[in-house]
């Protein structure tokens, strides 16, 4: 018995190796689909297309980043794609009347985050699961924008400043991909080198442990919620810039596109084990995929096929890590 013990600890010993370098294996995937996809199209190479796959991974990266905290918690926030729709119309008609790219900001960034704060103390105050309270909230903000607007809520200033925030430069870097790698950093710094993310970690992982050591963590929840929903706002914003207008139906299915890239990088949906560069390497492998079908012509509905591919394989394999932890 004690032999075949010992010789069945080294197999399991490397199974959990294995499934522990998803970030490995992610950035595998990541290169063969980049060579695959430019073997077959030569134009996925082009500055042009580059700049385009950047763009649209800085929107995905940003709430990702705040999603990939809330998810370390045990938490999930089905709502932020109803409220990035939101809040560019908000940001759009505030910047209209104002003529003030500050002012605009603000009052997106106020939106979002009260939706966060709302979210959070629904979760933590009533107990809701948060599953289910956010798509409450997500419902009452789909159907709010329209009572807010029922049309697009079109650009009726000049102001460079708007434009530079979707569609600008600095040096040959879009401002985009300079905000997310911002908001990226400093995700990345919280959560790995400060006490703040050692207690969000630990909040996922034994909540009933954290409140015998004293800890609140109805808090530290709620400020997860709140930095989920003040990156919905900045993303929002830019978003609103792109499209230079707020659109109703700007944000249907990025929910789906974000939560699949913080799972496909490694978090758990059970909390308390994550990684912010899994999570880059995760969008990173979403957006070449759908930049790859629209290059390559295929139907482009494949778009939204692949996030519910991806989410459903991605929990198979946090199920079957979290058994190999166990054992």
């Amino acid at each position: 018995m004690s032999e075949l013990t010992h010789a069945s600890a080294p197999r399991r010993s490397i199974g959990g190796q294995l499934l522990g370098s998803s970030q490995l294996v992610l950035g595998l995937i990541l290169a063969a689909l980049c060579i695959a996809i430019s073997i077959a199209a030569p134009q996925f190479y082009s500055e042009a297309n580059i700049i385009a796959i950047l763009r649209q991974c800085a929107l995905v990266l940003i709430v990702a980043s705040g999603m990939t905290m809330l998810i370390i918690t045990a938490e999930v926030d089905l709502s932020v794609g109803a409220s990035l729709a939101f809040v560019g119309c908000i940001g759009m008609a505030v910047l209209n009347s104002t003529h003030s790219l500050a002012l605009g900001m603000l009052a997106a960034l106020a939106f979002s985050g009260g939706v966060g704060l709302f979210n959070g103390l629904v979760v933590t105050r009533l107990r809701v699961n948060s599953l289910i309270a956010t798509i409450g909230t997500m419902m009452m903000l789909q159907g709010g924008v329209y009572l807010f607007t029922r049309e697009a809520v079109q650009n009726h200033n000049r102001l460079v400043s708007f434009t530079d925030l979707g569609a600008g430069y600095v040096g040959a870097v879009p401002v985009p991909v300079i905000l997310a790698a911002l908001i990226f950093v400093i995700a990345y710094v919280t959560l790995r080198f400060t006490t703040l993310g050692r207690y969000l970690y630990a909040v996922g992982a034994n909540e009933k442990a954290v409140r015998l050591s004293g800890l609140r963590s109805e808090r530290l929840k709620l400020f997860a919620f709140v930095v989920t929903g003040l990156c919905v706002g900045v993303a929002g914003m830019i978003l609103s810039s792109l499209m230079n207008a707020g659109q109703p139906t700007a944000g249907r299915g990025f929910e789906l596109t974000v939560i699949a890239a913080v799972i496909l990088g490694g978090t758990s949906l059970l909390g308390g084990r994550g990684s912010l560069f899994g999570t880059l390497l995760g969008v990173l492998v979403l957006k070449v995929i759908d930049n790859g079908i629209i290059i390559l012509g295929w139907n482009q509905d494949l778009q939204m096929v692949v996030p519910g591919v991806v989410i459903i394989l991605a929990t198979y394999l946090d199920i079957i890590r979290n058994k190999a932890n166990v054992r």
